[in-house]
């Protein structure tokens, strides 16, 4: 899979790169030292994951993620922040993001997070994101016409939304649910469609946001 690494400071590019090219299904295609120059590695690469510094010099780590989305492709973006209570890494989540990550993250598990946001299983770092879902979430529900896309969904696919809200990876769900997980991979595909949302990080924000899920819940 391809990588870009984008942030301003060439020791944490290194060290990131040097972890992940141990790997040999994984390659960094591109470093970038701001967000003018990750947007324009997207552009020439289309890479399968971005490790995106919010804050970045020209443009930020922010306003590239909303671009990177706008250009249509697959490219899934991991934030990758100092602190795990950031409030911009909540906007970050609305904007499309597929989550974040830490940066004194571990070896395994900066490797286990670049896989698993191409396999589509898990938000990262559940727990961690949950709280500052709960921390950052605003007052106001969701326009009508965004919710009412969650009438759309089964009282089955409305159960798994749930349980991707709590953190859950699909072989969680279906454990919990007893069902195979390529169902429950089948119902995610589908619940997402029907909510016109690009992933599940996003169907998480929605969850919280219009009350599906509590903050406190489960």
């Amino acid at each position: 899979m391809k990588v870009v690494i984008a942030d301003d400071q060439a020791l944490v590019r290194a060290g990131l790169r040097m972890i992940l090219e141990s790997q040999a299904d994984i390659e960094v295609v591109a470093e970038a030292g701001d967000g003018e120059e990750a947007l324009a590695a997207c552009n020439q690469y289309h890479p399968d994951v971005v490790l995106m510094d919010v804050r970045m010099p020209r443009l930020n780590g922010l306003e590239a993620l909303r671009r990177i989305v706008g250009l249509g492709d697959s490219t899934k973006v991991l934030i990758l922040t100092t602190f795990d209570l950031d409030e911009y890494v909540y906007e970050a989540l609305r904007d499309g993001a597929s989550g974040f990550l830490l940066k004194d993250v571990r070896p395994a598990q900066l490797i286990e997070a670049v896989r698993g946001v191409m396999d589509g299983d898990a938000l990262l770092a559940p727990s961690v994101t949950k709280r500052l879902i709960e921390k950052f979430m605003r007052a106001s529900r969701l326009p009508a016409a965004t919710a009412s896309l969650l009438g759309r969904l089964t009282p089955r696919e409305s159960e798994v939304l749930k349980l991707v809200a709590r953190g859950l990876k699909n072989s969680e769900i279906a454990e919990t649910l007893f069902l195979s997980e390529s169902t429950v991979k089948t119902h995610v595909v589908r619940l997402l469609s029907k909510l016109e949302l690009r992933d599940r990080a996003q169907a998480v924000v929605l969850a919280y946001e219009s009350g599906v899920v509590a903050a406190g819940d489960g």
